[in-house]
C-alpha cells in the first residue's frame, strides 16, 4: 500500500502539452522539472534532514568522548536524556529519513519521472516528418529517447543529494571546528578552496567530453542497428567484415572519446585524493596540538578526525557525483539534437478535420524540390474528380511517388496548394487526412506484431467477420492458417518479424492489401500495388482490387502499364510535367511517351532502356 503511494505520485503517461522541447539544456530540465516539482521538493527537504541526521551523529560522538572522562557512576545520571535523544535520531529518525528519501526517488522518480520524459519525448518525435526519419538512423533516434530520460532524471537527483551533503557537511564542520577553535576550522577551510578550485578546472572539460562520448556512443548505436535491420542485404551481398569494419570504425571514435574522458577523470581523482590527505594529516595533526595546548577537548579531537574522514569519504563521492551530473547533462545535450528539433509538418492551430464528401483531388501549381534549387516537381496541375481512377505514369524520377507523398502532406509543399474536395490539405489535420486515404505502396513493411494487428491497423474497430472477409478477399486466407512463429502462435496470432520479414514479398502484399480493404477509406492510392506479387498472384487478386476501387477516387502508380491500362484516364509524367494525359486508346493512338513506353515492356514492366532513350531524346 504504501509503495503503491508514492508509485502514484507521478503519472508517467500524463498528457504532454504538444510543443517543441526546449533546445537549451537548462531550460530542457526546467520543462520537465516544474512538472514534477512538488516530488523533488520534498526530496529536498528529506535530503536536508537526512544530511542534518548525518552530522549531527558525529556532534554526538564527539560529545559522548567528552562525557566519558568525568566519574563513570553518574554517566548515565548525568547524560541519559540526551543519550535518549542520540538513540531516538540514530534508531528511528534516520532510518525514518532515509526511508522516505529512498521511497520518494525509487518508487516515485526513477521509474516515473524517468518514463514521462520518454513518453513525452516519444509522443513528440513520432509525429516529426517523414524527413526527419529519413534522414537518421531509427537505433540512434530511439537511444536518444532512452539515455535523455535517464540522465536527465539521474542528474537531477544528484544535484538535489549533492546540494545538501556539500552545504550541510561542509558549513557544519567548519562551525563546530570553529566553535572548538578558530583555528582548527583553517586546514578546512583551505581544502574547501582548493577542492572547488579543483572541480571548476576539471568539471566544464568533463562536460565537453562527456558530450562528445555520448556522440559517439550514439552513432554507434546506429551503426549497429542499421546493420541488423538489413541483415539481408549485408548477407546477400557477403559484407559481413566490411560490416564489421564500419561498425569498428564507430566503436574506435567511442573508445578515443572515453579514453578522453577517463584521463580526465583519473586526473581529477588523484588531485582530490592529494587534497583529501592533507586535509586528514593538517586538521587531525592540528587538533592534536591544540589539545597538547590545552586550547581543545579530547572530544574536539575524535569530532574533528570522525568528520574530516567523513568528508575525505564523501569528497570522493561529490566528485562521481559532480562528473556523473555533467556526464549526464552531456548525455541530454546530445540527445537534444534528436528530440528537439521543431517539426517540419504541423498542423496549423486550431485546424479542422479533413470532411470528404466525393473526394476530388485537386494539385494547384505545386512545387516541391526535397529542399533543392529544383528538379522534381515544379509547377504541376492536375484535378482529379470525385470517383474517377487514374494511372500514374512516367519513367523513373518523374515524381509519380512524390506526388503521392505531397497529397499524404508526408512533406510541406514548396509551392502552390492541394486540395481534397475543396480543402486546402494543409488546413487540416493530418491525422484526418491520411484516415481518408487508402494506401498500398511498393516496398510493404509490417509491424513486428501479429497478423491480427497489422490488419486491424486498418481498422482498429473491426469485427472478426471483417477481419477475415478483407483477408479472403486479398486471398490471404490461403497462407494465414500455416503461419507459425518461433514460440508456437499460429494463424493470426503469428508475429511477422521485423518488417515482416517472415513472409514473402506476395504475402506482405497481400497483408497490406487486406489491411487497405478493410479501412475502407474514400481515396485510394496503389504505389505499386501488385510490384510483388507474381503474375499468377495478381491475376488472383485482380477481381478483389476491383472491388476495392468501386466508389472510390484511386490513384495508381505502376511501372507495369497492363495493371493500369483499363483506368478512367492516364496522366503521363516526365521531369515533374504532365506530359500527357488521356485513356491507354488515346494516348497510343497519339504516338507519344506513353505509346514508346508500352511498346518497350519486357513482361508487363518498364524496360531501362527506355528511360535510356527518353533522356536521349531530351
Amino acid at each position: 500500500m504504501l509503495f503503491r503511494w508514492f508509485e502514484s505520485l507521478i503519472d508517467a503517461f500524463k498528457e504532454p502539452v504538444d510543443t517543441t522541447p526546449p533546445q537549451s539544456a537548462w531550460r530542457f530540465y526546467v520543462f520537465y522539472l516544474r512538472q514534477v516539482w512538488p516530488v523533488f521538493l520534498a526530496a529536498i527537504v528529506v535530503g536536508f534532514g537526512v544530511a542534518m541526521v548525518e552530522v549531527s551523529l558525529f556532534g554526538f560522538i564527539g560529545r559522548i568522548v567528552d562525557y566519558a572522562r568525568g566519574a563513570p557512576a553518574d554517566f548515565f545520571r548525568l547524560h541519559g536524556t540526551e543519550l535518549m535523544w542520540m538513540a531516538f535520531v540514530a534508531v528511528v529518525l534516520r532510518p525514518v529519513l532515509n526511508g522516505l528519501h529512498d521511497l520518494l526517488v525509487n518508487q516515485a522518480i526513477v521509474p516515473n519521472f524517468t518514463n514521462r520524459i520518454r513518453w513525452q519525448n516519444h509522443r513528440y518525435v513520432i509525429r516529426q516528418s517523414l524527413g526527419f526519419f529519413q534522414n537518421d538512423y531509427a537505433g540512434r533516434i530511439a537511444n536518444r529517447i532512452m539515455q535523455t530520460a535517464s540522465s536527465l532524471r539521474e542528474s537531477a537527483v544528484q544535484i538535489v543529494d549533492a546540494i545538501w551533503y556539500v552545504v550541510i557537511y561542509t558549513g557544519s564542520a567548519i562551525v563546530m571546528f570553529a566553535s572548538a577553535d578558530a583555528w582548527l576550522a583553517l586546514p578546512l577551510v583551505l581544502w574547501l578552496a582548493a577542492y572547488v578550485a579543483t572541480l571548476a578546472y576539471f568539471i566544464p572539460r568533463t562536460k565537453e567530453r562527456s558530450w562528445r562520448q555520448s556522440e559517439a556512443r550514439s552513432r554507434l548505436m546506429g551503426r549497429i542497428v542499421d546493420g541488423y535491420s538489413n541483415i539481408l542485404t549485408l548477407k546477400l551481398f557477403a559484407h559481413t567484415r566490411r560490416e564489421e569494419a564500419y561498425v569498428a570504425d564507430a566503436m574506435g571514435e567511442q573508445i578515443r572519446r572515453m579514453r578522453s574522458m577517463t584521463r580526465l577523470t583519473t586526473a581529477m581523482d588523484a588531485t582530490i585524493t592529494v587534497l583529501n590527505g592533507l586535509l586528514i594529516a593538517g586538521t587531525s595533526g592540528l587538533a592534536i596540538w591544540l589539545w597538547s595546548q590545552g586550547k581543545v577537548t579530547v572530544g574536539a579531537i575524535a569530532l574533528s578526525t570522525g568528520l574530516v574522514i567523513r568528508i575525505n569519504n564523501m569528497s570522493g563521492w561529490i566528485m562521481w557525483v559532480v562528473n556523473g551530473i555533467f556526464e549526464n547533462v552531456g548525455s541530454v545535450q546530445d540527445g537534444l539534437k534528436t528530440i528537439a528539433q521543431p517539426r517540419a509538418v504541423q498542423d496549423r492551430a486550431g485546424a479542422p478535420p479533413l470532411a470528404v464528401d466525393g473526394g476530388g483531388v485537386r494539385f494547384e501549381h505545386i512545387r516541391f524540390h526535397y529542399g533543392k534549387q529544383g528538379g522534381v516537381i515544379d509547377g504541376l496541375d492536375l484535378i482529379v474528380r470525385p470517383g474517377e481512377k487514374i494511372g500514374l505514369v512516367g519513367p523513373s524520377g518523374a515524381g509519380k511517388s512524390t506526388l503521392m507523398s505531397l497529397l499524404l502532406r508526408l512533406y510541406d509543399l514548396e509551392g502552390g496548394r492541394i486540395l481534397i474536395d475543396g480543402q486546402d490539405i494543409a488546413q487540416v489535420t493530418q491525422e484526418s487526412l491520411r484516415s481518408q486515404i487508402g494506401v498500398v505502396t511498393q516496398d510493404t513493411s509490417l509491424l513486428h506484431r501479429s497478423i491480427r494487428d497489422n490488419l486491424l491497423y486498418g481498422r482498429p474497430d473491426a469485427t472478426e467477420e471483417q477481419l477475415h472477409e478483407a483477408a479472403r478477399r486479398a486471398r490471404a486466407d490461403e497462407f494465414i492458417p500455416e503461419l507459425t512463429d518461433g514460440e508456437g502462435r499460429q494463424g493470426y496470432e503469428a508475429l511477422v518479424g521485423e518488417r515482416g520479414v517472415k513472409l514473402s514479398g506476395g504475402q506482405r502484399q497481400r497483408i497490406a492489401i487486406a489491411r487497405v480493404l478493410l479501412k475502407d477509406a474514400p481515396i485510394l492510392v496503389l504505389d505499386e500495388a501488385t510490384s510483388a506479387l507474381d503474375s499468377d498472384a495478381e491475376a488472383a487478386i485482380q477481381d478483389s482490387l476491383e472491388t476495392l476501387m468501386e466508389g472510390k477516387t484511386v490513384i495508381a502508380i505502376a511501372h507495369r502499364l497492363s495493371t493500369i491500362a483499363r483506368m478512367d484516364r492516364l496522366v503521363v509524367l516526365d521531369k515533374g510535367h504532365v506530359a500527357e494525359t488521356g485513356t491507354h486508346a488515346e494516348l497510343i493512338a497519339r504516338d507519344g511517351l506513353y505509346a514508346r513506353l508500352w511498346r518497350r515492356q519486357t513482361g508487363g514492366f518498364v524496360a531501362a532502356e527506355v528511360e535510356a532513350e527518353e533522356a536521349e531524346a531530351r
